[in-house]
């Protein structure tokens, strides 16, 4: 499967991922909601982890056996899973207040920085019609930041639309970073995905135990939602696809990034069935550029 097709694949699921985690933050605590997704997601790559040993040539065939790592291996993860905790962190406390609709746009303008970053750090030269779609993705980006307001949203007076920045921000640099683990470093995806998924999961217990518990747990209990739980299940499908692409000979971080973040397409139509959400129609001419930059990139 072509690199490009693994990026839309987990476009996809990253897409689903973004609803379910809408549902599981709104008035819900945020931090337990943020642990006990990454616990479902490392439950269920433990299982996997354990049958790759058990069948390691069916498990080398598909890529799929963890290997070791060296203490400095761990240590660059470990570096990744502080970066990204952090990153999830702001995003999450942003969503529990603002609409999917305009949340889910703004978080995808990540390869926006992520495309600078490429270039600027490794040397990366998108081709003409690649950059043709990368444009009409960011101007669509754009468009949906100006509907924002019809619905109430100052930008520039929002703290939470200021904590989306700043978790995007760092989503962005975790996606340059990504690449220095798989193509410099040399990480084995199906190492980098597990390894990451434990550190996420420990330094999130830490931050539970240490800024939730106990006294922000009387004051925003965490609420069990099977939502909470699709979120780990979900994102570890989109990874999983998306280290592959990453990881294959001649992929592009910027390209993978922008087709990565066109999950705002799937997010919109299920956000509005599930949300109700506001000014639906108008928001359907900058999706259709995200389509555009979409097709131009994939063709």
């Amino acid at each position: 499967m072509s690199w490009m097709l693994l990026a839309v694949l987990s476009a996809v699921f990253l897409g689903i991922y973004e609803v379910a985690k809408k549902t599981a933050v709104s008035g819900n605590a945020v931090l337990p909601s943020l642990l006990v997704g990454s616990l479902s997601g490392l439950a269920l790559l433990l299982p996997l982890t354990a049958l790759s040993h058990a069948f390691p040539d069916l498990a080398a065939t598909f890529g799929a056996r963890p290997e070791p790592l060296s203490p400095g291996g761990h240590f660059l993860v470990a570096c990744k899973a502080l970066l990204v905790t952090s990153s999830w962190i702001c995003t999450y406390f942003a969503l529990k207040h603002l609409p999917l609709s305009l949340a889910s746009p703004i978080r995808a303008s990540a390869p926006l920085f992520t495309l600078l970053g490429a270039v600027a750090l490794f040397g990366e030269s998108p081709t003409p019609r690649q950059w043709l779609g990368i444009l009409s993705i960011a101007l669509s980006y754009w468009g949906f930041a100006l509907l924002g307001r019809r619905e109430g949203i100052r930008f520039e007076r929002n703290p939470w639309i200021w904590a989306l920045f700043a978790g995007t921000l760092l989503g962005a640099v975790s996606g340059l970073y990504d690449k220095h683990l798989l193509q410099s470093a040399r990480i084995p995806p199906s190492a980098l995905q597990l390894w990451f998924t434990l550190d996420n999961a420990l330094l999130q217990l830490v931050l539970v135990a240490t800024l939730w518990w106990p006294q922000r747990a009387r004051s925003t209990p965490f609420q069990w939602r099977p939502s909470v739980v699709a979120v780990g299940f979900l994102l570890v499908l989109a990874d999983a696809v998306y280290f592959r692409a990453l990881a294959a000979p001649g992929a592009l971080v910027s390209v993978v990034a922008m087709v990565r973040r066109s999950n705002v397409v799937v997010s919109f139509a299920l956000g509005s069935i599930v949300f109700r959400e506001q000014n639906r129609t108008r928001k359907l001419l900058p999706l259709a550029g995200i389509i555009l930059g979409l097709l131009l990139l994939l063709l």
